[in-house]
């Protein structure tokens, strides 16, 4: 009995995947390139979602609206292209290292212009501990 048991479940979950349909091309399909710019938008967006939600709430700000109308597109068409190149993982994934390598990139931006300003920072509070020398006037 317990053999039958692992056949019919081991049957029926080799069957049961075998309909896997994948979605249609949308008329309307955003680009791989727009995509990336979009996909590095929105996690923009949910990294200032996590730095300051309340702000962005009290100021009324719908963030993935902005997106949307920055882009010229509508929730419907992002939900669809997503959608169609979430069913290809070679695709998706090519999509997910570009976002990745351009979010470095800004981070490292981002990194370097705080050393820059920390450095700017440093120097002139050197300068202002130094003591300042009276002028010696040659009369004297």
């Amino acid at each position: 009995m317990k053999y039958w048991t692992i056949i019919l479940f081991f049957s029926l979950g080799v069957f049961g995947c075998q309909d896997v349909k994948q979605p249609e091309k949308p008329k309307d399909l955003i680009g791989k390139d727009k995509m990336v710019d979009m996909l590095t938008e929105a996690y923009l967006a949910n990294s200032a979602r996590s730095v300051d939600n309340k702000s962005i709430i009290t100021k009324g700000i719908k963030m993935d609206s902005l997106i949307y109308k920055n882009f010229g597109v509508d929730s419907l068409q992002f939900a669809k292209s997503n959608e169609f190149y979430a069913a290809d993982i070679n695709a998706y994934m090519e999509i997910f290292q570009k976002v990745e390598a351009r979010l470095t990139g800004m981070q490292k931006e981002m990194d370097s212009i705080r050393v820059m300003e920390k450095s700017r920072k440093d120097s002139i509070r050197k300068k202002a501990s130094q003591p300042i020398e009276p002028k010696k006037d040659s009369l004297i």
